[in-house]
Order: C-alpha cells, then structure tokens, then sequence
C-alpha cells in the first residue's frame, strides 16, 4: 500500500482528526498541505483557507489521495507521526527492535523480523486499544520507500 491509498482508504472522520492534529502542533506543515491541495484542484489557496476545516481537512484528503501526491502524502503521515505521535512510533520501532533515534530510523533499509516475531509484535501492538492510529501507523511504516517487508504488507491486506 502506498501513501495515496492509505488517504484514499481513510474516513472523512479520520482524516479530520489527522488533519486538525497537525494544523495543531505544525501548522506550517498542514499550511503546506493546504496549498497542495488548493493547486491539485485549482483552486485559489485563499479559497481553501476559509473554508471550515472539516471542508479543508476533506479537500486535502482528497488530494492526497491522488497518484502524483504520493510524496506529499508520505510526508503528511511522517509528520503526524514524528510531531504528533511520536510516542506510538518509538513504542513500535522499540517494540520491533528497530534502531531509530527519536523515531528516525537509524539504518536506511531496516530488516524486517523474522514473522514469528512480526506477527507477535503486531498483535501485541494494536492489542492495546482501539486507536485508529496503530493502524494507520502500520500502514504508513510499510508505505516508506525504505521499507520492503514483504511479511508487514501481507498482514496489513488483512487489516
């Protein structure tokens, strides 16, 4: 799965709470967003500003939804997670055994576990609750182009 069609599949609901997460704690990040999307539709970003966010936050969904906003729509995710659930993400690259520094991974292609351990380490990892985010944090790790775990993106088509 790719970054576009982690947006693609996410509800409007989701998405607004992804999106307003990050207009929070990195708005210049969600401003950018904003732009992107105000161009993907051709619309004037003064426009999209004053919409209501819930407007906004759909319009920039769909955006990124989109095949050429693949890259933008990876660094949407890598935000969310390093600015704004940074703690989920180290809890997970702890978890796997993975080196990281502040949740940036230390090594540029990690290997993946074996799947006894990967299997066990997912199941424990969004055992915890009913957040969204477990796996919506599952799929963006196995969208970065550094990660290549054939045993992640099966169990995610399962998800």
């Amino acid at each position: 799965m790719r970054a576009y069609q982690i947006f693609g599949a996410m509800s409007a609901e989701h998405a607004e709470a992804f999106f307003r997460e990050i207009a929070e704690k990195s708005p210049g990040s969600f401003t950018q967003a904003v732009y992107a999307a105000a161009a993907a539709f051709k619309s004037r970003p003064k426009f999209v500003i004053k919409q209501p966010f819930a407007s906004r936050a759909s319009l920039v969904r769909r955006a990124m939804s989109r095949t050429g906003a693949n890259d933008v729509a990876e660094e949407m995710l890598a935000i969310y997670f390093l600015e704004c659930k940074r703690d989920m993400l180290v809890e997970w690259l702890d978890t796997l055994g993975v080196q990281h520094e502040e949740g940036s991974l230390k090594e540029e292609n990690p290997t993946e576990p074996d799947a006894e351990k990967l299997q066990l380490t997912i199941k424990e990892f969004c055992g915890k609750d009913d957040d969204l985010d477990r796996a919506l944090l599952l799929k963006g790790f196995a969208a970065q182009d550094a990660i290549n775990w054939p045993l992640l993106d099966a169990h995610i088509e399962s998800l």
